[in-house]
């Protein structure tokens, strides 16, 4: 280990870590808190406040000018310098199976737009909007990817945040209502596929299928969906169309779905949400501010549009 890395050890260099999880939250060219305001959020001295802000400048992280009665001002920061100092870690999202070229356009955008905020970023991908809800709640991830239809629903029982909306056909394209071919929609004891590891494929399903006694509930997933179809072991199902477009193999009626209701739950799930937890997210909110979601929207329509590979 090197001299400087040994200053970063001392009292001084902790006051300096915690500096510059502080100072990731600042542009450039913006004033800076009072030393004694800094001292006082970090429960040290002026001078180890003064000290710790000379260590991150002889790192490079930062740089500052005093402009007399005005007070400092951060002149330029090097986020990757001051996330690398704070000992934040890497930040680590869920997201779906990444099957559908709108998933890794939206892969592809959330990394760029966390590493232009100078955050370290990883994915792991899990199948479903609960289980992913888990590890972020059990502290095994930073944040969740999940359509705002289960976001809504999540939040209300649990301590989740929201963090972003991305707007619709950001987490999928829509939604229809496939009726297998050779299939009756009117039929009695119409067998229908349904998803309950999904809750948005098990909530639009219900809903689209509301008054109707006759139903019988098939246990499906994606993957299992043409094979039941196939096997006329499924009659019908309401299902994200990235999905099954050209995918199922067979002639499939796509039809649209019906009352206003569904076609609003449909609208939500159509949005991408990202969730965190409301306490003890640091890594976080340290990025949160300087976050351009903008980013995430413009690469996943040039990953959709072809003009862009997939990357993350």
């Amino acid at each position: 280990m090197n001299g400087f890395d040994e200053r970063f050890l001392t009292r001084n260099g902790f006051a300096a870590r915690q500096l510059a999880v502080l100072l990731l939250g600042h542009e450039p060219d913006t004033r800076l808190p009072r030393v004694r305001d800094f001292a006082e959020e970090l429960g040290c001295g002026n001078g180890t406040v003064q000290a710790a802000l000379q260590l991150l400048e002889e790192a490079g992280a930062i740089e500052t000018t005093a402009r007399g009665h005005l007070g400092t001002f951060l002149v330029r920061s090097d986020r990757t310098i001051l996330w690398r100092l704070s000992g934040l870690g890497t930040l680590l999202a869920a997201m779906p199976l990444p099957y559908s070229r709108r998933y890794e356009g939206l892969a592809t955008g959330l990394r760029s737009a966390f590493e232009q905020a100078g955050a370290p970023f990883a994915i792991t991908f899990m199948r479903g909007a609960g289980a992913r809800t888990t590890a972020l709640l059990d502290g095994k991830v930073d944040l969740v990817v999940l359509s705002r239809l289960a976001a809504d629903r999540l939040m209300e029982k649990h301590p989740v945040q929201l963090l972003a909306d991305l707007g619709p056909a950001t987490y999928v394209g829509a939604h229809g209502l496939l009726l297998r071919e050779g299939a009756q929609l009117d039929a009695p004891g119409l067998r229908v596929a349904i998803d309950h590891a999904s809750e948005d494929q098990r909530l639009l399903a219900e809903r689209a299928f509301a008054g109707r006694s006759d139903i019988e509930w098939v246990e499906s997933s994606y993957m299992q969906l043409r094979d039941l179809f196939a096997s006329k072991q499924a009659d019908a199902t309401v299902w994200n169309l990235d999905e099954v477009q050209g995918r199922l193999g067979m002639a499939v009626d796509v039809l649209p779905l019906g009352d206003e209701v569904t076609r609003d739950l449909a609208l939500r799930n159509s949005s991408a949400a990202i969730i965190g937890r409301k306490e003890g997210a640091q890594a976080l909110a340290a990025v949160r501010d300087t976050l351009d979601l903008s980013v995430v929207t413009s690469l996943q329509s040039e990953v959709l549009r072809g003009e862009r590979m997939p990357s993350y």
